[in-house]
Protein backbone atom coordinates (compact mmCIF):
# COMPACT_ATOMS: atom_id res chain seq x y z
CA UNK A 1 0.00 0.00 0.00
CA UNK A 2 1.57 3.27 -1.00
CA UNK A 3 2.02 5.97 1.68
CA UNK A 4 2.14 10.09 1.82
CA UNK A 5 5.93 9.48 1.80
CA UNK A 6 5.90 7.92 -1.46
CA UNK A 7 3.73 10.83 -3.35
CA UNK A 8 5.74 12.63 -5.72
CA UNK A 9 5.59 16.37 -5.98
CA UNK A 10 2.96 18.33 -7.49
CA UNK A 11 0.22 14.92 -6.88
CA UNK A 12 -3.21 14.41 -5.02
CA UNK A 13 -4.08 11.57 -3.51
CA UNK A 14 -6.83 10.84 -1.22
CA UNK A 15 -6.19 9.27 2.23
CA UNK A 16 -7.51 5.63 2.71
CA UNK A 17 -6.49 5.06 6.29
CA UNK A 18 -4.05 6.42 9.50
CA UNK A 19 -1.96 3.90 10.71
CA UNK A 20 -0.45 4.39 14.15
CA UNK A 21 -2.38 4.26 17.78
CA UNK A 22 -3.78 7.05 20.71
CA UNK A 23 -1.54 10.01 20.63
CA UNK A 24 0.31 10.23 17.38
CA UNK A 25 -2.96 9.10 15.18
CA UNK A 26 -5.03 11.48 17.37
CA UNK A 27 -2.73 14.20 16.34
CA UNK A 28 -2.26 13.90 12.43
CA UNK A 29 -6.47 13.39 12.70
CA UNK A 30 -6.59 16.78 14.12
CA UNK A 31 -4.00 18.51 11.46
CA UNK A 32 -7.12 17.57 9.47
CA UNK A 33 -5.98 14.83 8.01
CA UNK A 34 -8.66 12.20 7.87
CA UNK A 35 -10.09 9.28 5.64
CA UNK A 36 -11.30 10.31 2.27
CA UNK A 37 -9.63 14.07 2.82
CA UNK A 38 -7.76 15.23 -0.54
CA UNK A 39 -4.21 15.93 0.06
CA UNK A 40 -1.61 17.91 -2.22
CA UNK A 41 1.71 17.19 -2.13
CA UNK A 42 3.71 20.86 -2.21
CA UNK A 43 7.06 20.36 -1.58
CA UNK A 44 9.31 17.25 -0.53
CA UNK A 45 12.20 18.76 1.42
CA UNK A 46 15.80 17.37 -0.67
CA UNK A 47 16.12 14.19 2.14
CA UNK A 48 12.57 13.63 2.39
CA UNK A 49 12.38 15.42 5.91
CA UNK A 50 9.77 17.04 5.83
CA UNK A 51 6.36 16.99 3.28
CA UNK A 52 4.61 20.49 2.64
CA UNK A 53 1.35 19.47 2.00
CA UNK A 54 -2.37 21.14 1.24
CA UNK A 55 -5.02 20.15 3.56
CA UNK A 56 -8.58 21.21 3.35
CA UNK A 57 -6.83 24.47 2.33
CA UNK A 58 -3.83 25.27 4.66
CA UNK A 59 -0.43 24.25 4.58
CA UNK A 60 0.95 21.90 6.77
CA UNK A 61 4.16 20.23 6.70
CA UNK A 62 4.68 16.57 7.95
CA UNK A 63 7.47 14.88 9.58
CA UNK A 64 8.78 11.84 7.09
CA UNK A 65 7.65 9.31 10.14
CA UNK A 66 4.10 10.72 10.45
CA UNK A 67 4.31 10.63 6.31
CA UNK A 68 4.69 6.91 6.66
CA UNK A 69 1.53 6.39 8.60
CA UNK A 70 -0.91 7.36 5.79
CA UNK A 71 -2.12 5.57 3.60
CA UNK A 72 -3.06 6.67 0.12
CA UNK A 73 -4.85 6.48 -2.97
CA UNK A 74 -3.79 8.14 -6.41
Amino acid sequence: MATLRDVKCGETVRVLKIRGEGAVKRRIMDMGITKNTEVYVRKVAPLGDPVEVTVRGYELSLRKADAEMIEVQH
